[in-house]
């Protein structure tokens, strides 16, 4: 799993590349909190999801936690360009009610 990020304006994008699964959610969840604290000022954090090949139920928890910490900061959370996989999951979870997809 690869993370990269890019501020634009008031919005944090954070670009994940690779397979969201237990063996590579600790890292993807280090950085993307890492990011998420220097950028605690801006109204919105974008998860740019085109890049991820693979997402299973520990995907969801990684959206899940970094939906609660963005909560804390009185951020905004929305999800970007998931493939057809992650795309189906989020939908079924219900996770597109509080993190919309763009």
């Amino acid at each position: 799993m690869r993370t990269q990020s890019a501020r634009r304006g008031d919005s944090l994008y954070i670009y994940l590349t690779g397979e969201l699964d237990e063996h590579s959610v600790a890292a993807a969840r280090a950085e993307a909190d890492g990011l998420i604290d220097s950028n605690a000022g801006l109204s919105r954090a974008v998860f740019n999801l085109a890049g991820v090949k693979f997402m299973d139920s520990t995907g969801i928890g990684f959206l899940i936690g970094r939906y609660k910490r963005l909560k804390r900061y009185g951020m905004g959370m929305f999800v970007e360009e998931p493939n057809a996989g992650a795309d189906k999951i989020l939908q079924l979870s219900g996770l597109y009610s509080i993190m919309p997809k763009l």
